[in-house]
């Protein structure tokens, strides 16, 4: 039974609103078709698949990462998605993956889920950033 692909994340809320605000109005995914589950919640779709559940009635774990580390996604329009970041109040790093140059930012949703954007290395860089190649890492603040 070899494993295919990413089917979907699960991350867990205290505050619905600002989950969903952050993954729709800021990274462009958008709510979709949910079973009617007992709990509160939204599924969220990328291509018209839902890559990301979010779950909103759970217990919140004492550690926020937990082992999960973070969740990466394919983007595209790296000097757009840093705007809306940058306006949103949301501090990120931006970085350019060794070896193959891959610009990368790293931020966090409302709930402390790290989450990874990577976008093509033939994208220009944000308003304000020189071109860099790796290692360097630039914390973005608002």
């Amino acid at each position: 039974m070899p494993i295919k692909g990413m089917d979907h994340f699960t991350v867990l809320t205290a505050d619905l609103n600002k989950t969903l605000e952050f993954y729709t109005a800021l990274l462009d995914l958008t709510a979709g078709p949910r079973p009617a589950f007992a709990d509160r919640g939204a599924w969220l779709y990328a291509d018209n698949h839902p890559v990301l559940h979010v779950m909103a009635d759970a217990k919140m774990p004492a550690e926020t990462a937990g082992v999960l580390d973070h969740m990466a996604f394919r983007v595209t329009d790296l000097p757009a998605t840093a705007a809306r970041l940058k306006a949103a109040g949301i501090k990120f790093l931006l970085k350019r993956q060794v070896p193959t140059h891959t610009w990368q930012i790293f931020c966090h949703d409302p709930s402390g889920a790290k989450v990874e954007l990577d976008f093509s290395p033939d994208e220009p860089p944000p308003a304000g950033v020189p071109d860099f190649k790796y290692p360097t890492t630039l914390e973005v603040a608002p």
